[in-house]
């Protein structure tokens, strides 16, 4: 019996000394190891446009302003000298076409998609630390009116623009 007791002690000492150990899980990006943070400033021009879009680039420049202060913190800087990150980007490819009709073989639905290549630098430094490229999608719906199909790709844009915003950030701190 003594020994039953010894093994039941034994037994819940490895089990608080696991718990008090914990999972081993901890945050990354913390620290100096993190690439975007509130006390840092960032100098986005605006994006080499090969597309067809004439707003895309001014639009994915203000998302990427947005994305970086919403979820980083990160302040716009006012000049390419005055930032401690810059980064550079291409619009690649924009493109809209339909997704789904109706009976009467009509456009229901259009895709936007929107292909950007990205890279980052550290101010004062001519090679990038993070360079790659990016692409967002999203669905709109179709209308008969063209200023309210018109109003409807360009919410879609700006979706598209925050959601290459927000991979691009996901991407920069995963690749650290």
């Amino acid at each position: 019996m003594p020994t039953v007791w010894i093994w039941i002690r034994l037994s819940i000492c490895a089990l608080l000394l696991n718990v008090v150990a914990g999972c081993g899980y901890h945050l990354t990006g913390t620290g100096s190891s993190r690439q975007l943070g509130a006390e840092q400033s960032v100098w986005v021009p605006f994006f080499t446009n090969e597309s067809i879009s004439p707003t895309a680039q001014t639009v994915l420049r203000r998302a990427f302003y947005e994305e970086l202060h919403a979820m980083r913190g990160v302040r716009p800087a006012n000049s390419q000298s005055s930032g401690d990150l810059a980064i550079k980007g291409r619009i690649v490819s924009y493109s809209s076409r339909a997704v789904s009709y109706t009976t009467l073989d009509q456009a229901r639905e259009f895709s936007l998609s929107l292909d950007v290549e990205l890279e980052v630098a550290k101010s004062g430094q001519t090679s990038p630390f993070w360079k790659g490229q990016i692409h967002g999608e999203k669905q709109y719906p179709a209308n008969k009116n063209l200023a309210l199909q018109h109003n409807a790709e360009e919410q879609a844009l700006d979706a598209v623009a925050r959601i290459v915003a927000q991979k691009f950030i996901s991407a920069l701190e995963e690749s650290y």
